[in-house]
């Protein structure tokens, strides 16, 4: 089984923005040194709770304070910005760090509809019926270029070099699997946002595949939440602040990761209470034998061989152990690093 971590760059209550920034190359080193296999950013915006909004700017970091790990993006939310910037951006990183860059991008907006006006505006802002066009684009600055009759042919992004990044398309519905599937890119399917059709939704892909240059066969990956401790009850102590965290963000409520003891004291309807309990479907939580058990049963009901693990509380030291027990757990390579 192949391991990975998506890094939100949660921000707890009581702390600030940017210690979650430090926590988060402080994690990408720990989870290099106990063997995952890649580290993807994700991008949120105008979010008291996430604090990453610039992925390609902390891949630059966390690569350098890596070796081996892959780096990307999880992802880039294409639709926010011109496609010959994003491969820009991804061509100077890959030019940095050869051989480990992985793009990853997205449709969804990262943010609330007043805040994604804000990052889109302009006159050349596109809609989102654009999103199969950008990806096109994309594709091709990636490689040698609009070809001739394309608006932009002639325009390359650089540097250019022998290697450039992977691509992945991420995404929660069966219109982001049918795109990676057309335009043959690898595709990640994010079970921590929807778990509803995603085995189907990776079937569909696997099936309608085209084979591309650079990929000539579909390769999959889900992205799960995943909370480990020594102990059940441990874990589920320790996950009651990301479902109140969540509670909150589902009724409009953008809060930092409350404590774990506001979480345990908070006075929950009998309507939120099960709206908890309908987000924890989507949540692995537990000692390492049952979340092994459970990622392993995730692993084979989709079909795939990598999982990609976001791990959210409100302690850090609790965060990092959860990502040490699971690769335990798997028996996962320590990697020595210099």
């Amino acid at each position: 089984m192949i391991l990975s971590v998506l890094d939100q760059s949660p921000i707890r209550d009581g702390g600030t923005p940017a210690q979650a920034i430090r926590e988060t190359v402080e994690l990408a080193k720990a989870t290099e040194r106990l063997g995952y296999h890649r580290y993807w950013l994700a991008e949120h915006h105008s979010s008291a709770g996430l604090a990453g909004t610039a992925p390609e700017v902390l891949i630059a970091r966390v690569a350098a304070e890596t070796q081996q790990m892959r780096i990307g993006s999880g992802g880039v939310m294409l639709s926010h910005y011109s496609a010959l910037k994003v491969a820009e951006n991804f061509r100077v990183l890959e030019a940095l760090y050869p051989g480990r860059i992985d793009l990853g991008i997205g449709r969804a907006p990262g943010s609330d509809q007043r805040t994604a006006a804000a990052l889109q505006h302009g006159p050349g802002a596109l809609g989102i019926e654009y999103f199969p066009q950008q990806i096109s684009d994309l594709i091709t600055y990636l490689g040698d270029g609009p070809a001739s009759g394309h608006p932009f042919a002639g325009i390359r992004a650089m540097p250019s070099g022998d290697s450039k990044p992977d691509l992945w398309l991420l995404g929660s519905s069966d219109q982001s699997a049918a795109y990676a599937a057309h335009f043959g890119c690898a595709f990640s399917f994010a079970h921590f946002i929807n778990d509803r059709g995603g085995p189907e939704v990776m079937a569909a892909y696997r099936e309608t595949f085209r084979p591309s240059p650079w990929l000539a066969s579909p390769v999959g990956s889900i992205g799960i939440f995943v909370l480990c401790a020594e102990t059940d009850d441990e874990a589920q102590r320790l996950a009651a602040s990301r479902d109140l965290w969540r509670l909150r963000l589902d009724l409009g409520e953008i809060t930092p990761i409350p404590r774990v003891e506001e979480a345990l004291a908070y006075p929950y309807s009998e309507a939120e209470r099960r709206r908890v309990a309908f987000n924890r479907r989507r949540q692995v939580i537990g000692d390492p034998s049952t979340v092994k058990a459970k990622l392993i049963e995730l692993a084979e009901l989709y079909g795939v061989e990598e999982l990609v693990i976001v791990s959210i509380c409100y302690d850090f030291s609790a965060r990092v152990r959860s990502y040490e027990l699971i690769a335990e757990a798997f028996g996962l390579q320590p990697r020595k690093t210099g």
